[in-house]
């Protein structure tokens, strides 16, 4: 994996996702890896990568904002994840064969 660290956040709401995904790209130097994913039950989710502190501060930066429009169901940064990890996560799949090309 070419990233140093993704992050996830998830919340309730549709709303809430795209104004701290907006808060997120805004914040800091992280990428968008794939559309934003239906979960079910009005969850929704989406997965940024970068550089550790990066990530760290964008899922920060997302939560907090999120929040202040609906509900944050999980905020998450992985850091320096194992390459097998894009097998559970579509995103980071589509993103590993678009740098490849």
């Amino acid at each position: 994996m070419a990233k140093q660290a993704i992050g996830i956040l998830e919340t309730k709401g549709l709303v809430a996702l795209v104004q701290g995904t907006d808060a997120m790209l805004k914040s800091a130097n992280v990428e968008l890896t794939g559309p934003m994913k239906g979960v079910g039950s009005a969850l929704v989710s989406v997965v940024i990568t970068g550089d550790v502190a990066a990530v760290n501060a964008a899922i920060e930066t997302g939560a907090e904002t999120a929040g202040r429009y609906g509900e944050v169901v999980s905020a998450h940064t992985i850091a320096r994840p194992h390459d097998d990890v894009e097998t559970i996560v579509p995103a980071l799949k589509a993103t590993a064969k678009r740098a490849t090309k």
